[in-house]
């Protein structure tokens, strides 16, 4: 542990020159004791290291003094691919790898280099939740990722939509996947399809110590990838004929989902600028729920969604007489 903190005293300063023990102290999480003490350490293992006392004083490394002391550790190593993810690091217990990390591809970069690093930090900013909604708890990610990377089954209690609502399972975690805010577990019983599991679901989770064959050739991007095309295929059951009013079109985006929306923009406009769409359905009761977020839409077909609409309309109707 002191090994790894005096690494990164020594990146630290050579990263950013000088800095006061106070300034270290906050960086690593200790006292500012303890950074006296792992300097003098450092001073005396021949790295060129020096104090200056005063206001404007501090630690630093003699000019041009580089170290090569920038190995990886498994951790950091496991949070390589989360760089641009911070949220998702942070959910998986590997923010402080991430930090560690990061110092370290940081301290490997020229001074022209960090300088633009360090802009592309200021300029860009990933944000994977979807608006409208917030991150889900997930308190059991870190196990089930953990499983994964130890190709160990885990028993699972998990809450689906379906009766009975609660299910036990043994699983084979295959890899995770982090899809607008929300994680998901692709796992196998063994034998059999490869399904999506919803993280935030899992009431209960433990790992059974008995390890597992991870299938050959499996992709989890090209299975995520036919499983939402598979999802879709499911979803639709049907389609719809609906008019749009202006005001409709516009909100639409921030309201309905991709397939209806370039369903919309196909349509064509009438002399008051409405748009009639044919749009892909689930069921009457989701698709009226979906249609009822928008003012200024007319079901036109079929019968039994225009009349679920009249009936959601006058219910709401009804509460405010």
């Amino acid at each position: 542990m002191r090994a790894g903190r005096l690494v990164s005293m020594i990146l630290l300063l050579q990263q950013r020159g000088r800095m006061t023990a106070d300034a270290l102290a906050a960086e690593l999480g200790v006292s500012v004791r303890t950074v006296y003490r792992d300097a003098e350490a450092l001073a005396a293992a021949g790295i060129p290291l020096y104090g200056e006392s005063g206001h404007e004083g501090g630690y630093r490394l003699v000019e041009g003094y580089r170290t090569r002391l920038t190995g990886v550790t498994a951790g950091e190593a496991e949070a390589l691919a989360l760089t641009g993810v911070p949220q998702a690091a942070t959910d998986l217990g590997l923010q402080t790898e991430l930090a560690a990390l990061e110092l370290k591809l940081s301290a490997a970069l020229s001074p022209q280099q960090r300088e633009r690093a360090e802009r592309a930090r200021r300029l860009f900013h990933l944000d994977v939740v979807t608006w409208f909604q917030r991150s889900e708890p997930v308190p059991l990610l870190a196990l089930v990722a953990n499983a994964a990377w130890e190709q160990q089954r885990i028993r699972v209690r998990y809450r689906r939509w379906k009766e009975p609502r609660e299910v036990e399972r043994d699983l084979c975690p295959l890899g995770l996947v982090l899809k607008g805010g929300r994680w998901y577990l692709a796992a196998s019983q063994g034998t059999g399809p490869v399904l999506p599991y919803k993280v935030a679901n899992l009431l209960s989770a433990v790992k059974t110590g008995e390890e597992f064959e991870r299938p050959e050739g499996f992709d989890l991007a090209a299975w995520w990838a036919e499983n939402l095309d598979a999802f879709d295929a499911r979803r639709y059951k049907g389609t719809a004929v609906v008019r749009f009013s202006p005001e409709a079109v516009e909100r639409a985006s921030d309201q309905l989902d991709a397939d209806t929306l370039e369903a919309i923009a196909k349509a064509d406009r009438d002399g008051d600028g409405w748009a009639v769409a044919t749009i892909p359905v689930e069921t009457d009761w989701v698709a009226s729920g979906e249609l009822m977020k928008l003012a200024g839409v007319e079901v036109l077909e079929p019968a039994s969604l225009r009349a679920m609409m009249r009936e959601r309309a006058q219910a709401v109707l009804n509460l405010h007489n």
